[in-house]
């Protein structure tokens, strides 16, 4: 075998080696810088050709048995989503990964409390990826946006609640409902009404709203978007809202309306 016109065939074509029945430590290192790729034809590579392999296409990681903490850097460095490809791989490589993208958090078996909460406060989507995720770790995604609820399994009713505070929107992602939960629903944001005004008992609405409005620290919004509200009406209630205020709102809910009202002049 002309040695020379080999290696001269293996840097045109790199996978060539594979081909080769028996390819000398020359021919092994010119296919690996040429294409890091073709480590997986390579039987019992060295270190260095590994190494080799890796800095030319960090991809290659995945053809490593053990690979340094370095080469790992390198893989995750160049594209994230390489940390599938490594079985044991350091703190420093984990941290990495998911600095590069919080979503590599899914190639990482049972990450830790505080891994979590670095991912989801980077990207609270990437909270779909993590099987169990922590209590703290799904308020924090909740927090960041009340669209995370959809891709939390089996949430707590305080988890709903404080997603639907943010956002009435939240109630598309509650799977089930029932008279108590809609009612707290209700008393976090009264724009969760138009969710659930074919649903709600009607004296179980009223009650809440009597509740909330007569209140001396009602929430000013409340009041505000308890009188636009157009999913109360006289259709589903019986109910003039200003009415309802002056006959059960506090003081402060009375003022406000009066100021509401006229904003709507």
């Amino acid at each position: 075998m002309d040695e020379e016109k080999v290696l001269k065939n293996i840097e045109m074509n790199p996978l060539s080696i594979k081909m080769i029945p028996s390819p000398t430590e020359a021919m092994k290192k010119v296919a690996v810088r040429k294409n890091g790729l073709v480590l997986e034809y390579i039987k019992e590579p060295t270190k260095e050709m590994e190494e080799l392999a890796v800095a030319q296409n960090p991809r290659a990681i995945k053809f490593v048995a053990e690979p340094t903490e370095e080469m790992m850097l390198q893989a995750v460095e160049n594209a994230w989503s390489d940390l599938q490809y490594i079985k044991h791989p350091t703190p420093n490589v984990v941290t990495k990964a998911v600095e590069k993208s919080a979503w590599a958090i899914q190639y990482i078996a049972d990450p830790s409390e505080a891994l979590q909460l670095f991912a989801i406060k980077k990207d609270y989507t990437s909270i779909k990826y993590i099987k169990m995720p922590s209590e703290r770790a799904k308020k924090e995604a909740v927090t960041i946006s009340y669209d995370a609820l959809k891709y939390i399994q089996e949430p707590s009713i305080e988890l709903e609640l404080l997603a639907i505070e943010q956002n009435e929107r939240a109630m598309t992602y509650i799977r089930e409902l029932s008279q108590e939960k809609m009612r707290a629903f209700v008393k976090a944001n009264v724009l969760a009404i138009k969710y659930i005004i074919n649903k709600i008992e009607i004296p179980i609405l009223v009650d809440v709203l009597k509740e909330v409005l007569s209140r001396e620290d009602v929430e000013e919004h409340y009041v505000r978007e308890f009188i636009r509200c157009q999913s109360i009406t006289r259709e589903h209630l019986s109910m003039d809202k200003v009415a309802f205020i002056y006959e059960y709102g506090s003081k402060k809910a009375k003022i406000i309306t009066v100021d509401e009202k006229l904003k709507m002049l």
